[in-house]
């Protein structure tokens, strides 16, 4: 099993989110986060001042998959979140041990 993050644009969820449940990938974690990468934040004005923002607001999206599904599901996360500009976000895969679903007890790629 791996375990995908990928860090995206807000304004991307719904795509991403909607591609991901037709290709049938049932879970599905966001989280709201902060931070930069090559971007170094931005400047914006506001009221006549300008202000630099340093950590720029993106979601994290967490999914478990079987590893026979991953390339699809990174293909899909790419496909429906690139605008082919800086700050687009990254994708991070990890190896999974073990998923346990806790009502059930079912265990390995059952439970997820």
């Amino acid at each position: 099993m791996k375990k995908i993050e990928a860090v995206i644009r807000p304004f991307k969820l719904d795509e991403v989110h909607n591609a991901l449940q037709e290709a049938g990938f049932g879970g599905l974690t966001v989280t709201e986060v902060k931070g930069y990468g090559r971007q170094k934040g931005h400047k914006e004005i506001y009221r006549g001042s300008e202000y630099n923002i340093e950590f720029v607001p993106k979601l994290k999206l967490e999914l478990i998959c079987s590893d026979e599904r991953l390339e699809k599901a990174v293909e899909i996360i790419i496909s429906n979140s690139k605008t082919g500009e800086v700050g687009d976000g990254k994708i991070f895969i990890l190896n999974v041990e073990e998923a346990i679903r806790i009502r059930t007890e079912e265990s390995g790629n059952a439970a997820i």
